[in-house]
């Protein structure tokens, strides 16, 4: 890097972008936390480094994620870890048939005043007042008490008894799903998966990691994580990341992916057409942008690269392509269309 800060990444002469001193110490910093979380979550979370990731940038991009994975996957220990990490206020909300909206945004509630003989409404915060949210299993309640949370998750607010309270910021929602049993669940409408900045598939461990989760797991107590990062500083990197340059080609390439996701859109090849029913919108490209900025200063980068954007699409699409019968009799999945929209926009399709 030169004086007037400039940066030339990996050798590609056209990306070059000016940033001031200041944004590039603090994105060296972010790397370095970055690297010294997944080392402390690897005390308690075998392998998962793409889950983690994923997480990771939700958090710094401002956006929520929803976790799908069979049972036993350590999905709400990994939400667990990453809150134990930070000195944010956390809350488990176990999501069942019987919650209620009030069960997660709170109520009002008749209490006793200062003055004798007085009573006056007082609100009691639910849940959902915290910084990081856990809503496990989100699909077993039932659409009137999902749909309290619709509010909190895009404005950072609930409104209850007409009366609306500011979320404490920073404010995040991680959400788990099993994929595997559906009865006496309730499918999340397209409008709120819309809201999940991720969906983040959680799979099996590969064979040497499922043999040190046997060895390590079995024995003592769980180690007892170290508080890494404050919400200030959370906030912080959150607003570096909203600063990160993105060269004007890489905005086209977005721009252009998710358009072609849509089939009634003259820029869809004929074979989304076929198998696509719904595309992505534009709060898709909204956030492609972001994870993008989040993955490149994680990542050490001063500019968002094109492998940053192959690198979210997935997350940020699957659950936005919504494919129809057509391609559920071929076997055709959302995650495949994905993948063979990047491979023909010429990306580089990460490793499932």
């Amino acid at each position: 890097m030169n004086k007037d800060g400039i940066e030339r990444r990996d050798g590609q002469a056209g990306l070059l972008t000016q940033s001031n001193d200041r944004d590039v110490a603090a994105i060296d910093e972010l790397q370095t936390f970055y690297a010294t979380l997944r080392t402390e979550l690897g005390r308690v979370i075998i392998g998962q480094d793409a889950v983690i990731e994923q997480l990771v940038i939700c958090l710094f991009a401002r956006g929520h994620a929803l976790l799908m994975g069979v049972p036993g996957l350590a999905k709400t220990m990994l939400v667990h870890s990453v809150a134990e990490t930070m000195t944010l206020k956390f809350s488990r909300i176990q999501f069942t048939p019987d919650l209620m909206p009030a069960d997660i945004t709170g109520t009002e509630i008749l209490q006793e005043t200062a003055q004798p003989g007085r009573r006056a409404f007082e609100f009691v915060p639910g849940p959902v007042f915290a910084n990081i949210v856990l809503s496990d299993e989100i699909n077993r309640a039932p659409p009137k008490t999902q749909a309290a949370l619709l509010e909190a998750m895009q404005e950072q607010r609930v409104t209850v008894c007409g009366r609306t309270t500011d979320l404490p910021l920073p404010f995040f929602v991680l959400a788990t799903q099993n994929p595997i049993e559906q009865e006496g669940t309730y499918p999340l409408p397209e409008a709120q998966l819309d809201r999940f900045m991720f969906l983040i598939h959680v799979d099996y461990p590969g064979l040497a990691e499922e043999k040190r989760i046997a060895r390590e797991t079995t024995g003592s107590a769980p180690a007892k994580l170290a508080k890494l990062i404050s919400g200030e500083k959370v906030m912080m990197f959150q607003e570096l990341v909203r600063r990160m340059p993105v060269p004007e080609h890489v905005y086209d390439y977005i721009v252009d992916l998710v358009r072609k996701t849509r089939p009634n859109s003259t820029d869809a090849p004929d074979w989304i057409k076929n198998w696509v029913a719904w595309g992505a919108g534009p709060r898709a490209v909204q956030h492609l942008v972001l994870g993008a900025k989040a993955r490149a200063a994680l990542q050490g980068s001063y500019l968002v690269r094109m492998d940053d954007v192959v690198a979210v699409a997935e997350p940020v699409l699957v659950h936005r392509v919504l494919t129809n019968f057509h391609a559920e009799s071929e076997g055709m999945t959302s995650r495949e269309i994905i993948r063979r929209l990047l491979r023909e926009a010429g990306g580089a399709v990460p490793v499932a």
